[in-house]
């Protein structure tokens, strides 16, 4: 009988902890499987508000037009100014970003010692939480007075400082990734590459970074898609004017920077300014997601590369 109890109790507990397992494997599956809920919603959101768009404005104009007023009198419906805008803004941080936060995660790796290490790398990762608006006040009251005074032709309102304090704020995006992705590189690389006779310097550049290119790839899609998704820099510092122009001298606007100027306005639900909103957001997620793929893609040829 004694035996038969200790059974029926073993069986019990392991009854009961098969029972937990299986509720913490539901937990973890709907946590997963709400991020691709709420992505399937944004995007039917945004591509059954975008429908009626299309229904008035042809698809050619929308791509080839060169003036975006969907709000004026005479409104034209062409998205080229805002792209110009986007890229413009999104090229010059990268310019900013890429080889600043590149040359800090190499340092953070490589060259620092673990106890400056734990004390820069948190201190670093604070510009990320610093708020939108501040850097864009900070673009708009001492980026563009000192620009100026480089350029004297410079406009208040101008892509290039809203680029150089973007690229600033997704440094810490880039440098932390990257350093993560160089860290995690194995030692005897390193090893190898110093009994070779060669200097830190030439390993680090020639040996880790290549090795960790995959990570750092994905480093540089994540800061892509925050540049291309800011919108408070842009919309303080650039000007919120739909100018095609690739000179970062001017002001333009932004995909977010409209979306923002239109959705503080007074727009009637169903017009066709309203759903230019939409419009517009469905242009950043094709634009958004063209960069990831593209990204995963790089990172995937390097990991082939890698074997």
């Amino acid at each position: 009988m004694k035996l038969l109890k200790e059974e029926r109790l073993r069986l019990s507990r392991r009854r009961s902890r098969m029972i937990r397992e299986k509720l913490i494997e539901l937990l973890l599956f709907l946590a997963a499987a709400s991020s691709i809920f709420v992505t399937i919603g944004i995007v039917f959101i945004l591509v059954s508000e975008s429908l009626p768009f299309f229904a008035k404005v042809s698809f050619k104009e929308f791509l080839t037009a060169r003036e975006w007023t969907p709000l004026f009198e005479n409104p034209q419906y062409g998205i080229l100014p805002l792209l110009s805008g986007t890229f413009l803004t999104t090229v010059i941080a990268l310019i900013v970003a890429i080889p600043c936060g590149t040359l800090i995660a190499s340092l953070l790796s490589e060259f620092t010692p673990p106890k400056w290490r734990e004390l820069l790398k948190p201190t670093l990762e604070l510009l990320a939480a610093v708020p939108t608006v501040v850097y864009g006040y900070f673009a708009l009251m001492f980026v563009t007075p000192l620009l100026q005074k480089v350029i004297p032709t410079l406009s208040g309102f101008n892509v290039l400082s809203a680029g150089i304090v973007m690229g600033v704020m997704i440094i810490p995006y880039i440098s932390s990734l990257a350093e993560d992705a160089m860290r995690s590189v194995p030692g005897h690389l390193r090893e190898g590459a110093f009994a070779l006779g060669s200097s830190k310097f030439h390993t680090t550049f020639r040996v880790i970074i290549p090795a960790a290119f995959s990570g750092i790839t994905s480093a540089y899609v994540l800061g892509i898609s925050r540049a291309l998704g800011e919108t408070m820099v842009v919309s303080i510092a650039a000007g919120m004017q739909p100018n095609l122009t690739l000179s970062p001298l001017e002001p333009a606007a932004t995909i977010t920077a409209f979306i923002v100027q239109v959705s503080l306005g007074d727009v009637p639900h169903g017009s066709i300014g309203y759903q230019s909103i939409y419009v517009a957001g469905l242009s950043l997620l094709c634009l958004t997601l063209t960069f990831n793929i593209l990204g995963l893609w790089i990172r995937k040829k390097f990991q082939e590369r890698e074997i």
